[in-house]
């Protein structure tokens, strides 16, 4: 049992970058880490012994996350809540990377939330095709489609925000 609870505590930095990718707040990220640590613990017996948690443990989050979707939607409440004030600050990049990653980091978080949880996880967090697909209780097809359509609305969105950088206005 404690090397299950061991196994389970070492996915929370990718539980919580998961979450913050789907939500954009910090504090409710937080929240949603934790109601998916709390259902993993108490559904232990679910998980099957010898295999990797991270799987069982995106699921958990995804439905759970799908749940308060469903019931922020219902409530006619804005879904996806704003930046932190300190996330949403503006600080000079030191290196042109830096600046590469917050623009796709961005662009990410604009992309529909069905998308962004399919890029998030084939993407970055490196699960295949067929374990995202059930995690996220669609069809493969419907995931790839989802991908596809994911990396389209980003390269149209970094493209854009290229085109402004260039942009110049001069003043006679």
């Amino acid at each position: 049992m404690d090397e299950k609870k061991a196994a389970i505590l070492a996915e929370i930095p990718r539980l919580r970058r998961y979450a913050r990718a789907l939500l954009r707040d910090r504090d409710a990220a937080d929240d949603l880490v934790q109601d998916s640590l709390e259902r993993a613990l108490v559904r232990m017996d679910n998980w099957r012994t010898g295999e990797s948690p991270r799987r069982w443990l995106f699921t958990i989050m995804h439905h759970l996350f799908i749940d308060q979707m469903r019931k922020v939607s219902r409530r006619g409440e804005m879904a996806i809540l704003p930046l932190d004030t300190s996330e949403a600050l503006a600080t000079p990049a030191v290196q042109a990377e830096s600046v590469a990653s917050r623009e796709i980091i961005d662009a990410l978080q604009a992309i529909s939330p069905d998308r962004r949880a399919a890029m998030v996880l084939v993407a970055i967090e490196g699960f295949s095709y067929a374990e995202a697909a059930t995690m996220l209780g669609v069809p493969a097809g419907t995931l790839m489609s989802r991908m596809a359509r994911g990396r389209e609305e980003l390269r149209a969105l970094l493209d854009d925000q290229a085109r402004r950088r260039t942009i110049r206005i001069v003043d006679r």
